[in-house]
């Protein structure tokens, strides 16, 4: 499990009001563990990890699953994406990624989980599409419920932060209720990768899942068992849906996908359960979901900022005031649809103001002006009096008491 992502699960479980005890069953993680990450939170403590070099293989992981599925020798692999897809590689190198993806050789136990304990989340890349004006790239987003295998899919232009929390909203309000906890990938592909590990975009990702009365957990490194549920979930999906679709419309393709996902995915014979997804849904899963909360979660873009010498920030071609103590620092911000929050480096909002619809404008709280002001002040007088002598410096220190 990522440290950051570690960091925020604990920290968003502790805030609603779980045991240490609980947290380690729940987290699979020694209790001291836990107890340290409460510690680190208290004196707001974050480390972002690094992330790892994406391999030169990843962009052909689908193919290179056809072949694992077609139970091809590593060498036969190598040799095809050598000869066919004229891939600069090693066969140490596709050696290596072939045995990733194939997992432990050692047979496992499936996991199973409790209705309603459990979704798993993940992209899939769907290819190019038209969106009107332009060949797009695009993405399936799925969110499966663990115990009933009930899907949830979404065809998105891109893999942003703000789609993310997004697709999680809509899949929330497509089942009626929310997991305990969501299982996420690595996010190794698009811009997730990038950011996703940031600590601000790591606190919104909690933040919204906390309103919802969930938990991220991400799945643990070298344990691909843990998220075989979505993975299958995205294969079926391209294999099943995508490879029958007969329109390159994105408009056409989202209303495809949206009758395919109730009137053929969630009722067809679950391979692995032998179930019927939605009736096990109905029956077991949904009466054991969190209810939904009454207003739907406001999304904010979350971006950073450095402070400029005048005590402003720019967002959207206008300026915002900060303390004067932060001039020079990096911070960051949360436009929402009204406001504006503004941050500092330990996530400490700092600042509050309505988001300006125009451009060119400053936007400014006269406390913070005020506190430059004093603060000028207060040094010139005190640089006058050395000046003058000591007589003056202890003629302004009487007046200061």
């Amino acid at each position: 499990m990522k440290g950051v992502a570690m960091y925020y699960t604990v920290k968003t479980m502790l805030d609603q009001g779980k045991s240490i005890s609980g947290i380690a069953r729940d987290l699979d993680i020694d209790r001291k563990t836990v107890r340290n990450i409460r510690d680190r939170v208290k004196n707001g403590e974050i480390k972002t990890p690094v992330i790892k070099k994406p391999s030169k293989l990843d962009p052909y992981k689908d193919i290179i699953l056809d072949y694992i599925d077609q139970e091809l020798s590593a060498v036969l692999i190598y040799e095809k994406l050598v000869e066919e897809k004229r891939v600069d590689i090693t066969y140490s190198g596709v050696k290596k990624y072939v045995r990733k993806l194939r997992g432990p050789k050692h047979p496992h136990v499936p996991i199973v989980s409790p209705p309603a304990k459990e979704a798993q989340v993940d992209f899939g890349y769907a290819g190019y599409f038209n969106n009107g004006t332009k060949k797009v790239k695009t993405w399936i987003f799925c969110m499966r419920l663990s115990y009933s295998r009930y899907d949830y899919y979404e065809l998105v232009i891109d893999q942003s932060i703000p789609t993310f929390i997004r697709c999680h909203i809509n899949a929330f309000e497509y089942f009626g209720g929310v997991p305990e906890i969501v299982k996420i990938d690595n996010l190794k592909a698009g811009v997730l990768e990038a950011n996703f590990y940031e600590p601000e975009i790591q606190h919104e990702y909690a933040s919204m899942l906390s309103y919802y009365g969930s938990s991220p957990i991400p799945c643990k490194v070298r344990k691909p068992e843990e998220k075989g549920k979505v993975e299958s979930g995205i294969k079926y999906v391209k294999n099943n849906f995508l490879k029958g679709l007969k329109t390159k419309n994105l408009s056409e393709a989202r209303e495809k996908l949206r009758d395919w996902m109730d009137n053929k995915c969630n009722k067809r014979v679950h391979g692995t359960t032998r179930k019927v997804p939605v009736e096990e849904f109905y029956k077991k899963e949904k009466p054991c979901l969190l209810k939904l909360p009454a207003e739907r979660y406001e999304t904010y873009v979350v971006e950073k900022r450095r402070v400029n010498r005048y005590g402003h920030i720019s967002f959207r071609y206008n300026h915002y005031s900060v303390p004067h103590e932060y001039i020079g620092e990096e911070v960051s911000l949360k436009a929402g649809r009204d406001i504006l929050k503004i941050y500092s480096k330990n996530y400490t909002e700092i600042a509050l103001h309505p988001l300006n619809k125009g451009t060119g404008n400053f936007i400014t709280n006269e406390d913070h002006i005020n506190d430059i002001k004093k603060r000028k002040g207060a040094v010139y007088y005190e640089e006058k009096c050395r000046e003058i002598g000591d007589g003056a410096v202890s003629f302004l220190n009487n007046l200061k008491s």
